[in-house]
């Protein structure tokens, strides 16, 4: 992933979790029913904010029949890669460390995570 990925906003990310999670290209029909209950949007408030992530590069739209089918360019592993980078580079100095030990300090972080976590890591020592 070369090129820089811009953030977006929460209105926004919700969309794209409900546009990467029907796995294809959708309708704005199927987007305003995802969001039921967390984003009650009338159509024209979605479709404002699906011509502006269209915009800044996150979808592509085609047409098929009346429709419009949305289709995302940036993949959700991409997208979270990107904002876990930025997330470690502002708020921890580049510190996986001092990531990890602020989540465990706060609670956020279980036993079974930090067992998963050790078990990743260690898998990732016997590939190298």
């Amino acid at each position: 992933m070369d090129k820089e990925i811009r953030r977006l906003g929460d209105a926004e990310l919700e969309i794209m979790q409900a546009i990467w999670a029907a796995g294809g290209p959708v309708n704005s029909a199927y987007i305003q029913g995802a969001l039921k209950g967390r984003r009650d949007w009338a159509l024209s408030t979605l479709l404002t904010a699906l011509n502006r992530l269209r915009d800044k590069g996150f979808l592509s739209c085609g047409k098929q029949g009346w429709s419009n089918l949305y289709t995302p360019l940036i993949g959700e592993a991409d997208y979270r890669q990107s904002e876990g980078r930025t997330l470690l580079e502002k708020l921890y100095g580049n510190s996986v460390t001092g990531l990890v030990a602020s989540l465990v300090d706060g609670n956020s972080v279980g036993e079974e995570d930090l067992k998963e976590l050790r078990r990743m890591l260690d898998q990732w020592e016997e590939r190298k």
